[in-house]
């Protein structure tokens, strides 16, 4: 009777004992406590010993993948005319670690047992066990590989690198979808069809392993990063078949970033008259957020907002929401602006102690507001007020208190009934304002 040890009594590892105990002296290393209740006393030793463990000539190794290099070059000193087993669920990593520390006549059968502790409580019969020879000795890959059969097992012999590839889009994609599934909170009704149902068990059975799984499965397959690419990228292909080509056949629905009144508007505008464009819709949305929002859920046809500024640079807004979603580059086209700081009707100039308008705005008129109006507190409003448009039309109907001034656009003046204080406070006299239009890809 061989002797055998097994590195590792996690879940897996009792899985691999209850395969083992009948058929080998067993062997079994792991740093916390092994319950007796666990094991069979008659053929097994529990020890913390690496001496003892490396007594055995089989060594199975049923740790964690992100463990195994570790603990190959902390146990190396011990290899003597041993034959070891990995059970990992990926095997071009643990055939990279054993090229690169095994030495002498040190065997290595890469394994990989496509069942759990879940799958096998009624048995290991029809179960399957992925094997590679690699660097095994004929006599000793005979002896597993028949042991094996014997137990019930259905052995498929493949290379690492095919496991892999085949591995990726096969356990990798299924652990990914269950995880996805659980993060998505599918719950459980009394409707549920029997589609619905497997759909639970997938969360169950991957759920019941732990995150660490997850992620070695994920980090040291080298073929799931591209299932992972491939699945989003058919996701977005399916999720945008479902939306409409165009939200109304009779016209384009565009969405901008600003109101009434805003530069984003006054773009939008010299756009169509460019392009001789009539039968549209323009949807004010008044940050780049809801403009690219819209564009992804289908409720406009092409979205514009603000890139660039040839003073004030980059803007901010427009890069942080494009960071959160995907679109197409359609077109893009500059315009001149001007700056116009602008109070209520009703209000003195003297009562007036801050600016509320776009940070870009502040960004295009730094040296002129310093210079000029040195005492006006400068603010940008949360969300939608960050828009100046919108905060001209809340001035306009008495939501934002008289001490408050806006800048923009001098339109706004006529829109909303302000009063214009004073007119070209942008730095530069040559001012422009680059914008994208953005579509679906």
């Amino acid at each position: 009777m061989k002797k055998v040890s097994i590195i590792g009594f996690g879940r897996f590892g009792k899985t691999l004992y209850r395969l083992l105990k009948d058929d080998f002296e067993l062997v079994v290393y792991n740093r916390s406590q092994v319950n007796d209740g666990e094991i069979d006393k008659k053929n097994t030793i529990i020890t913390k010993d690496l001496n003892k463990v490396y007594e055995s000539e089989v060594i199975f190794y049923a740790i964690p993948i992100s463990e195994f290099e570790k603990v190959i070059k902390l146990h190396k000193k011990y290899f003597r005319n041993h034959l070891l087993i990995d059970v990992l669920s990926v095997k071009l990593h643990p055939a990279k670690i054993f090229d690169r520390h095994l030495t002498g006549s040190t065997q290595a059968l890469l394994t990989h047992p496509m069942f759990g502790p879940d799958s096998t409580k009624d048995g290991f019969k029809n179960r399957v066990i992925i094997v590679d020879k690699f660097k095994t000795k004929d006599e000793n890959y005979r002896f597993w590989k028949k042991y094996f059969e014997g137990k019930g097992l259905k052995v498929i012999e493949m290379s690492a690198r095919e496991h892999d590839k085949i591995a990726a889009r096969s356990q990798g994609l299924t652990h990914f979808i269950g995880r996805l599934l659980e993060e998505f909170k599918l719950t459980k009704s009394p409707i549920d069809s029997l589609g619905t149902k497997k759909l639970h068990e997938i969360i169950e059975q991957t759920s019941n392993d732990t995150w660490q799984l997850f992620t070695d499965l994920q980090h040291y397959n080298p073929y799931t990063t591209q299932m992972r690419l491939d699945l989003g990228e058919s996701f977005d292909k399916l999720y945008n078949k479902l939306l409409p080509k165009q939200v109304s056949k009779d016209y384009i629905t565009y969405g901008i970033q600003g109101g009434k009144g805003s530069f984003n508007e006054e773009a939008i505008f010299y756009f169509l008259k460019r392009g001789g464009i009539t039968n549209y819709k323009i949807k004010y949305l008044y940050t780049s957020n809801n403009v690219l929002k819209a564009l992804h859920k289908g409720e406009i046809d092409i979205g514009q907002f603000a890139i660039h500024n040839s003073i004030g640079g980059i803007v901010g807004e427009s890069i942080d929401a494009m960071a959160n979603y995907k679109f197409k580059i359609v077109d893009q086209y500059a315009i001149k602006i001007s700056h116009a700081l602008m109070i209520r009707k009703d209000a003195n100039y003297d009562e007036i102690n801050t600016i509320m308008s776009h940070p870009q705005v502040f960004a295009q008129c730094k040296t002129n507001l310093l210079e000029k109006y040195p005492h006006l507190k400068q603010l940008s409003g949360k969300n939608e007020l960050i828009d100046h448009a919108v905060v001209a039309k809340q001035l306009s109907i008495n939501k934002l208190q008289k001490h408050v001034a806006v800048m923009g656009s001098k339109v706004l003046a006529q829109i909303y009934n302000l009063k214009v204080i004073e007119d070209n406070l942008q730095d530069a006299k040559e001012n422009y304002t680059s914008f994208l239009q953005v579509s679906r890809l």
